[in-house]
């Protein structure tokens, strides 16, 4: 049995959720704190890959990414870089599909913060950085870890956008999703199921993670 799928899924997941961290948690704490009107129009635009079919999704991406899209023609021809149908072209995908759940997670609870904190800090001279990693950050660490696990999995699972600007090329590009869908393509269903399972194993760790830190919120 080929392992590279899953360790190209799990690679595809770690990078793709590292990155929509920090982009997440700057966008929430940024948002959180608009005017309404502008809050609810960057939450409509940073929301929309929630909603949107993962095909949408892809297309839109081949479209800036692709070899004669607004990004990819530019950066093939100054640094000779593809960006799709490469693996690291799935971290573009999962990361699109799956930021919506890490900002919207942490923007709820940056929005529950208890700003008097901030206000005593800054009598003691504490300046806005050292608040925030010292005092919002701990104090929201229950939100901003779901939403971590939340979009963890959800760029795990991702097949649709991933399987449109990176495609499914075997040691090279295949993960879970597109390998699962592979092998009931071509009636091998044992393989398929086999996959299947691995990924029903993992989606249940990160379940009972999510389960865990809820209870430590209670």
């Amino acid at each position: 049995m080929d392992l590279y799928p899953l360790f190209n899924s799990l690679r595809i997941a770690v990078l793709s959720t590292v990155l929509i961290f920090f982009v997440g948690l700057w966008a929430a704490q940024v948002i959180s704190r608009c005017h309404p009107v502008v809050k609810g129009v960057l939450d409509v635009v940073l929301t929309l890959p929630l909603v949107l079919p993962p095909t949408v999704v892809g297309y839109l991406l081949l479209c800036l990414l692709g070899p004669n899209g607004t990004v990819g023609s530019v950066v093939a021809r100054l640094l000779d870089v593809r960006l799709t149908m490469v693996w690291y072209a799935g971290v573009f995908s999962s990361a699109v599909v799956a930021f919506p759940l890490m900002y919207r997670t942490a923007r709820g609870a940056f929005e529950s913060y208890d700003t008097t904190l901030t206000d005593a800090a800054r009598t003691l001279g504490r300046g806005n950085v050292w608040i925030f990693w010292h005092i919002q950050l701990p104090c929201c660490r229950q939100g901003i870890l779901a939403g971590t696990v939340l979009a963890f999995a959800r760029a795990l699972g991702e097949y649709g956008a991933t399987a449109m600007i990176a495609g499914y090329t075997p040691g090279k590009t295949a993960t879970i999703s597109t390998t699962v869908y592979q092998f009931w393509r071509t009636g091998n269903d044992t393989m398929a199921l086999r996959w299947v399972l691995v990924n029903l194993a993992i989606s249940g760790v990160v379940l009972l993670a999510i389960n865990l830190l809820e209870r430590k919120e209670r």
